[in-house]
């Protein structure tokens, strides 16, 4: 049995990190799991007391010692300029001015490129990146 691959959201991880929530997700058993370089940036950016960045440490160690972190390849960045662009002319999204939607697109894409799937709870932004350029997605409400 082939165990399918995932791209896990900051939401999720900040969840369980600050509430013990989604352990289910977190550490399903039937997934390879990789972690985005963004979704690294992300946490790292919220961890801005001693204690915050050792626990991102705990949880960031694994997937760099088993090569699970997850790189945008320059073609990735290539594609999400273009999803940007159709976001912006037939959805209405500024890019520009929403860093958060760029690194959402990234995370999207980059899953893509391995045939991983994007979980989340951000089910609008990566919904509308789906109609764009599809991936798959599963959102946790």
């Amino acid at each position: 049995m082939r165990l399918r691959r995932v791209v896990i959201d900051s939401n999720l991880y900040i969840d369980w990190l600050n509430a013990r929530q989604h352990e289910a997700v977190l550490f399903q058993r039937d997934a390879v799991k990789y972690l985005s370089a963004l979704v690294l940036m992300e946490l790292r950016a919220g961890a801005l007391v001693a204690r915050d960045r050792r626990l991102v440490d705990r949880m960031t160690t694994p997937f760099a010692r088993a090569g699970r972190i997850l790189l945008p390849t320059a073609r990735v960045y290539e594609d999400a300029g273009a999803v940007l662009a159709r976001l912006h002319t037939a959805y209405g999204y500024n890019p520009a001015g929403v860093a958060a939607l760029v690194n959402d697109v990234l995370i999207a894409l980059s899953a893509r490129s391995i045939g991983a799937a994007v979980i989340t709870q951000n089910g609008r932004d990566f919904r509308a990146i789906r109609r764009v350029r599809p991936f798959t997605l599963e959102v946790i409400e």
